[in-house]
């Protein structure tokens, strides 16, 4: 049999064997249930719906320790979320759960060592030994501890140990965005040193569009005719079991599948650039650039320009700022443009 991943064997038969832990007997021994489907989708439906109606454990029996009641957690989630976040849930796992709680049995872990655990990640917490982490960080890794705590609350009926955990808070960031003067100068520049990579960045400067968006951009998305585009794929450098790659998944929420309309401006440029619908509009090709490479070149043209170094999210930011000061109405703007 072949493996493809979330214990999921392709048999010989040409059937898909899924496996799913159902805890451990009275032995310590781990049980398990087998499910079948003719097709990978039907194999991960009906492990879903075994994990749904899984009973919970005899606590006596429950010695499962963090690490592997997580696995059993990240099992679920890697069938469920894109393979973006099921990344980061492995790096803050790998990076900041296990080192401190992995190998603690979960059923004799108290709220006290969680909350002391939280102070740990905001002193020392850092994979560099430089200090803590920053509050914005320290809260992610809480939330994934809290969905993994009512995992095992839910699966075997331990107790929630997180609860009544509270994040940490995370303060307001000074939000950049380019000015006037900066608007205009960027402006200048690219029409007179017009590529792939600047009309890339005219775009989200006046779509407010994501890199990531921008990266997934195909000329397929683009109506010239009509001024508008459509945003349904984001592109990502993912490191998933230790394999560090670009994927092309879809956007951050449901709501950011969306029609973007462009100034008449930037349509016309764009018609001079226009290839074959398969084509991606930032790098040219049939295959995608990823986001920092779009990144170091921007970085490179705010150089040229004598503009301050921003991140090139503030270009999202500046699109936003500059609509809500020609008079459109913050909260509808929020819900039609920034999804």
């Amino acid at each position: 049999m072949s493996r493809r991943g979330s214990n999921i064997y392709k048999r010989s038969d040409g059937r898909y064997e899924g496996r799913i832990k159902l805890g451990y007997d009275e032995n310590g021994r781990l049980r398990y249930k087998y499910v079948y489907g003719k097709t990978l989708a039907e194999c991960k439906d009906k492990m879903e719906l075994s994990y749904s109606l899984k009973k919970p454990e005899t606590k006596a029996y429950i010695r499962l320790t963090v690490r592997e009641i997580c696995l059993e957690w990240l099992e679920i989630k890697r069938l469920t979320v894109k393979s973006s976040t099921y990344a980061n849930y492995c790096r803050l796992l790998k990076n900041h759960i296990y080192p401190l709680l992995g190998e603690q049995v979960y059923c004799l872990i108290s709220k006290k060592q969680i909350n002391s655990f939280v102070s740990e990640l905001l002193s020392h917490g850092r994979t560099d030994g430089q200090g803590g982490l920053s509050a914005k960080t320290a809260k992610d890794v809480v939330i994934v501890l809290k969905s993994i705590s009512a995992y095992a609350h839910r699966e075997y009926g331990l107790e929630n140990i997180c609860e009544d955990i509270q994040s940490p808070k995370v303060r307001n960031t000074e939000i950049k965005t380019l000015n006037e003067n900066e608007i205009q100068r960027l402006s200048l520049y690219i029409k007179h040193n017009l590529d792939n990579t600047n009309l890339s960045i005219l775009i989200c400067m006046y779509t407010g569009i994501r890199i990531g968006e921008m990266c997934g951009l195909k000329w397929e998305n683009i109506n010239l005719q009509e001024g508008f585009f459509v945003v349904n794929k984001t592109v990502q450098r993912v490191s998933i079991d230790g394999e560090s790659r670009v994927v092309v998944d879809v956007p951050k929420t449901e709501s950011s599948v969306r029609t973007v309309f462009m100034p008449d401006f930037l349509t016309e440029m764009m018609s001079g650039f226009k290839r074959s619908p398969s084509i991606y509009v930032l790098s040219g090709l049939n295959v995608p650039k990823e986001p920092r490479i779009l990144q170091y070149r921007f970085k490179k043209v705010l150089k040229e320009c004598g503009i301050r170094d921003v991140p090139f999210h503030a270009l999202r930011h500046t699109y936003a700022s500059v609509c809500i000061k020609k008079g459109f109405d913050p909260k509808a703007f929020k819900r039609q443009a920034y999804p």
